[in-house]
């Protein structure tokens, strides 16, 4: 019977063992993520109003993002572009960032407005929200900043 007891609590203490060892686990990749979140262009999510009013308060242009889920490219431009530390703080420092689904909430009204063709779709609009510059397609940090500081020359 004793034997039965310490073989219950052998199993019961290698269990709680694994199970700390993955939530211990979990932790630090949701602390991973959240780091690497900190490090990228911050973004207003799905909040075109908000951007705008930000926008007008603080005398910026908006760089508005139009994704969809499903797109690779999209995918592509926020893990690699996005979170590149010179755009990163370029971004935040000249324009008010918002990225909107453009399929939901939002999103299908602003693809209308901008005649959005593909994703992933960056425009740089002025805060009535009048477009400035476009572009189509996935770009890589050189050539996003230079999107942006010509946004900025055109927008000014």
């Amino acid at each position: 019977m004793r034997s039965k007891f310490l073989k219950a609590g052998l199993v019961l203490l290698v269990a709680a063992g694994i199970a700390t060892f993955f939530v211990g686990r979990g932790n630090a990749r949701a602390i991973d993520i959240k780091n690497e979140e900190e490090k990228g262009i911050k973004f207003i999510e799905q909040d075109w109003n908000k951007a705008l009013a930000q926008a007008k308060q603080e005398k910026k242009l908006v760089f508005l993002d139009i994704y969809a889920t499903w797109c690779g490219p999209c995918k592509m431009l926020k893990k690699n572009t996005f979170t590149d530390e010179t755009v990163a703080d370029f971004f935040n420092k000249n324009f008010i960032n918002v990225s909107v689904d453009g399929e939901k909430t939002v999103g299908p009204e602003l693809a209308r407005k901008y005649a959005i063709e593909g994703y992933p779709t960056l425009i740089v609009t002025d805060v009535e929200g009048n477009p400035v510059l476009y572009s189509v397609g996935y770009t890589d940090a050189k050539n996003l900043l230079e999107f942006a500081k010509e946004a900025l020359k055109r927008g000014s």
